[in-house]
């Protein structure tokens, strides 16, 4: 292995240690049963030789006292290996299990805390994958470990002095192999490490192809494309098969290898003890000893190269666990970042500029804005003039690249994220339903509201009655995305879900331009209805749904470009006039 490998894999076991500190008693145990495993398993040549050698210098010496006594100290042995094996088992495996959930939450709870910008850029598939698979490895690599390294190292070094004592030289001969055996697996073992990590990554292709493919089934089969959707997952798992052929290949070159020097070490102690008893610089009972533990320390090596795949597996599994885990999100409190109490709702953007990461050209450029509380904004304007960037920048879902913007006079970098988004409300175009009840998706917006908060904003919102027309009320399964909803049902949903919240901020982008018009009617009495005594911010295609806008602000490319209540900008004749000649009664 290359030294960049071994102080990399280094670098990932130390990352990967601390996860023991809460079971190391566990832990402990664990190793001590593997020690006693490996104590019985050195016992049996050692009790073979000396009754080799008793027998072969004077068989009196074997009475039934003896090969009785012998007899149940191995029976002994053998029921103290039985009860360190079944720990080892449950235990150990059980411990795994635990570090693997310690480091699934983790792991979850460190993306949770991710800006937009990580998951505009990350396939879903892909975070599936280290959450899953890769982790699932790591429970067999957490206990297996440090068991196969107390194993190893307790059978080699008891094996090589036991082998001593019998016959320095037959030592020095067998245990010359080992390096030698490990120095010529060098490159397999490196080739094999790399295809289970291409192996992950295109697991991680496959479930997001897969996700992406399920989740828009309905678009697949209204277009009649399932078979360029089978095609695109054949490719895929094509590329897994030739991915695992290879893997499969390198191992098989690893096991042959290995089982060739298995081969060797035979002969050579067949050979070589012959040829020393022959010489008479070994007994027949130290040949007897020598030839199980060769099979004693083969049986371990195999163990240790079986393990190798798997702690291949293991550390690729803590490499791509590390990768997310080290990503530092843009989007965090400062050190002194403040609880706002009692939000009044005044918006400030301060010569804001922004650019989306990644990108070279300004979305926003110098923009000033200030609403005061309880006023109602609407941002209007072609596609690409910033509109949804403004909606983004208020809660920080992205950090402003250039200018401030304030809430109630605060930079509201200096505001806990937790803080700045309690206090506002948004509802989208896009809404997004939860796997679960009616009941339990609008309780989103408050998870410890109580069953007549949740009607109560229901009824506010204007979606009770066709609540309780639902098979179950509030208990009706939504289904995943709340494809048994309507889409004005799900909208009304949603405006319950921000009525519950109670925010003093609401932002609503496009909330009624994908319903049909009388969806939209019933949403759009809902939203006027929750906008009431809140700092509003609206984003409309339909115009007619602003008009009533305190401040209408008209976003182009250049900025904002027109500002004004709906009849002045009528009346000015510029580019809010042509729009709303166009499209102000869609």
């Amino acid at each position: 292995m290359k030294k960049g490998n071994i102080k990399k894999n280094r670098i990932l076991l130390h990352r990967f240690f601390p996860y023991f500190k809460k079971y190391k008693s566990i832990l402990m145990l664990d190793l001590f049963c593997a020690s006693l495993t490996t104590a019985c398993d050195l016992t049996l040549p050692l009790i073979v030789r000396r009754i080799t050698n008793d027998g072969f210098n004077d068989l009196s010496l074997l009475t039934f006292k003896y090969i009785f006594s012998v007899t149940v100290f191995y029976i002994l042995l053998r029921c103290i290996d039985a009860a360190a094996n079944f720990y080892m088992t449950t235990g150990g495996h059980l411990m795994g299990t635990k570090i693997e959930t310690d480091m699934r939450n983790d792991l979850f709870s460190h993306i949770q805390e991710l800006s937009f910008s990580y998951f505009d850029n990350t396939k879903v598939g892909q975070l599936m994958s280290r959450l899953t698979s890769d982790l699932f490895d790591i429970t067999e690599f957490a206990h297996h470990f440090p068991e196969e390294m107390i194993i190893t190292s307790i059978k080699i070094v008891v094996s090589f002095a036991i082998f001593a004592s019998m016959n320095i030289w037959l030592a020095v001969i067998i245990f010359s192999v080992l390096p030698l055996m490990f120095i010529v697996t060098k490159k397999s073992r490196r080739k094999m490490k790399a295809t289970f990590r291409e192996s992950r990554q295109q697991v991680g292709e496959i479930n997001a192809q897969t996700e992406d493919s399920l989740l828009g089934i309905r678009i697949v089969k209204s277009f009649t494309n399932e078979d360029i959707e089978k095609e695109k997952f054949d490719k895929g798992a094509k590329k897994y098969l030739n991915i695992k052929r290879n893997n499969y290949f390198q191992m098989g070159i690893f096991h042959t290898i290995v089982r060739g020097f298995d081969g060797a070490m035979y002969i050579l102690v067949v050979a070589t003890g012959a040829v020393f008893m022959k010489k008479g610089l070994t007994t027949v009972g130290d040949f007897s000893a020598s030839l199980l533990m060769v099979s004693n320390l083969l049986s371990s090596i195999r163990r240790l190269v079986e393990f190798s795949e798997q702690f291949n597996r293991g550390i690729t599994g803590i490499e791509r666990f590390t990768q997310v885990m080290d990503i530092v999100s843009e989007i965090k409190d400062s050190e002194n970042a403040v609880e706002v109490q009692n939000v009044r709702g005044e918006i400030e953007f301060r010569d804001v500029s922004f650019i989306y990461p990644g990108t070279e050209k300004k979305v926003l450029n110098n923009v000033n804005i200030k609403i005061k509380p309880g006023e109602n904004v609407a941002l209007a304007g072609p596609s690409g003039g910033g509109k949804t960037t403004i909606c983004n920048l208020i809660p920080r879902f992205y950090d402003v690249t250039g200018g401030e913007i304030l809430l109630d006079g605060i930079n509201i970098k200096d505001i806990t994220l937790h803080s700045l988004r309690s206090n506002i409300g948004v509802v989208q175009q896009d809404v997004y339903m939860f796997s679960g009840t009616v009941f339990q998706n609008i309780a989103y917006g408050r998870p410890d509201a109580t069953r007549q908060e949740v009607e109560q904003a229901a009824v506010l919102a204007g979606a009770h009655d066709f609540i309780m027309l639902l098979s179950e009320g509030y208990d009706t399964y939504c289904g995943e995305r709340g494809v048994k909803l309507s889409g004005g049902q799900k909208q009304r949903i949603s405006i319950a879900r921000v009525f519950l919240k109670n925010p003093p901020i609401l932002i609503l982008d496009e909330a009624t331009s994908a319903l049909d018009n009388e969806s939209e009617r019933i949403v759009q009495q809902s939203l006027e209805c929750l906008a009431k005594g809140r700092t509003t911010i609206v984003i409309a295609h339909r115009l007619t749904t602003i008009k009533n806008a305190k401040e209408i602000l008209v976003l182009t490319e250049d900025g904002i470009a027109e500002r004004g209540s709906h009849a002045e900008l009528i009346k000015k004749g510029g580019i809010y006039c042509g729009f709303y000649s166009l499209y102000g009664s869609r």
